[in-house]
């Protein structure tokens, strides 16, 4: 199976790339300082999602156009939704052709026919088999044997620093947990609804692909975003501007079924193609873990900070740890840790008791040297008032003072605007 008939079987891009762009890339470009085109030396493409992987023969004394080979592919692909390539190598023993000659290397005496019986008797490098579309990218990486000295060449992840500031967005607070069930998507629309109250224009982005539950919690599932230029419309949420993969689904039956490009890409969707109003404070409900849409936000999507909602108890501390850990490695700053559920007044009796546990947030806080931001108490009215649409901040239950001090925390590390001196007005 040739290469290009590889690329048409294993084709699965996200809606970002354009097959026909790609294809036309690969087959017209020319290797640098030769007359060789890179459609002779292609041995396998794979595409997952907006990620390209492409398996290429190469000769020793080609060792040092290897990088500009890359960056020049990878560059071009750029232009056609690919935002990552990964070129493996594969070094050939022989020299090829050059000008005037046959490109094999002869015994004394020994003529091109005689070397060509040869090769035929002697089989070819064992190629990689064509992967499959449904292979999930961390196992599409050809079995082949690489030279060692000659890895493959993958282009540099962009870091937080190169990441471009979005038009309308001054701050993006990404509320994280290393586990699921630690009341995350609560604390996330509570502290958008309290920030929202302190004056500050707020939007809430549900980056929980899996489990969106943020269209429930403000009161608007069932409902569809408008499409203007092909743009979504952000839905309107007691004035926030607010969107989830859960208001496009329709129902709350329909799972979400994706592997991890195409999640990421949705997930970027919601983020660029949005028609986001000027907002002082972009919220973003993260989903639980340190997985493909993890990175993908530390890599593309510029973030002030992240608030680390966990419980006390021990399993959710290691778990939250790893979230801290993820965040320090990409450069994000940790703003500081919600400790929720934190003790449980009995509505009978109001004997206070710490189901949980105690002092895991105090743990985190000074392992980490962040700040606590606050605790949260186990109370039924949360539940409720989230459940019915009405999340505490609205309903003024008794949890809300807790959730606006905590907002009053998180306001008063947001780096201040800079006005444009330049500007009259």
């Amino acid at each position: 199976m040739s290469w290009l008939s590889s690329l048409k079987s294993v084709f699965s891009p996200s809606k970002e790339v354009n097959e026909e762009a790609v294809q036309n890339v690969l087959q017209n470009y020319m290797l640098p300082h030769s007359s060789h085109a890179l459609k002779d030396r292609i041995t396998q493409v794979n595409v997952q999602g907006e990620i390209l992987q492409i398996t290429i023969n190469t000769f020793p004394e080609e060792k040092e156009q290897l990088q500009q080979i890359h960056d020049e592919l990878a560059d071009a692909l750029e232009q056609c939704g690919i935002k990552e390539l990964n070129m493996h190598v594969i070094q050939q023993k022989t020299g090829h052709k050059t000008e005037g000659g046959c490109g094999h290397h002869h015994a004394e005496g020994e003529s091109c026919s005689t070397q060509a019986k040869a090769d035929q008797a002697t089989p070819k490098s064992n190629l990689p088999p064509v992967v499959d579309a449904s292979t999930p990218a961390t196992q599409a990486t050809p079995a082949t044997e690489t030279d060692p000295n000659n890895p493959p060449i993958q282009k540099a992840a962009p870091q937080q620093r190169d990441v471009p500031k979005h038009p309308r967005i001054q701050n993006v607070i990404l509320v994280s947990s290393g586990k699921g069930g630690v009341g995350k998507s609560t604390t996330t629309v509570n502290l958008a609804l309290a920030l929202q109250q302190l004056g500050l224009k707020v939007g809430v982005l549900d980056a929980d692909i899996y489990g969106p539950s943020i269209p429930t919690m403000l009161g608007n599932a069932g409902r569809t975003p408008m499409i203007e230029s092909e743009n979504f419309v952000p839905l309107d949420a007691y004035g926030m501007a607010v969107l989830s993969i859960g208001h496009l689904t329709g129902d709350h039956n329909t799972p979400v079924a994706w592997r991890g490009p195409k999640a990421t890409g949705a997930l970027m969707q919601l983020f660029n193609q949005t028609l986001w109003p000027d907002l002082d404070v972009l919220m973003i409900d993260m989903p639980p873990g340190t997985g493909d849409i993890q990175l993908t936000l530390a890599q593309r999507i510029p973030v002030t900070g992240a608030v680390i909602v966990t419980t006390p108890q021990n399993v959710a501390l290691m778990d939250a740890t790893k979230g801290i850990e993820l965040f320090n490695r990409v450069h994000i700053p940790v703003m500081g840790v919600v400790e929720n559920m934190s003790t449980h007044i009995c509505s009978n009796c109001g004997h206070e008791e710490q189901i949980f546990g105690a002092g895991g947030g105090d743990k985190l806080s000074e392992q980490y040297n962040i700040p606590l931001l606050g605790r949260l108490p186990l109370n039924v009215k949360i539940r409720e008032n989230a459940d019915a649409g009405k999340p505490s901040v609205i309903a003024q239950d008794d949890a809300a003072e807790s959730y606006m001090a905590i907002a009053e925390k998180i306001a008063a590390k947001l780096p201040q605007a800079q006005k444009d001196k330049s500007r009259i007005f």
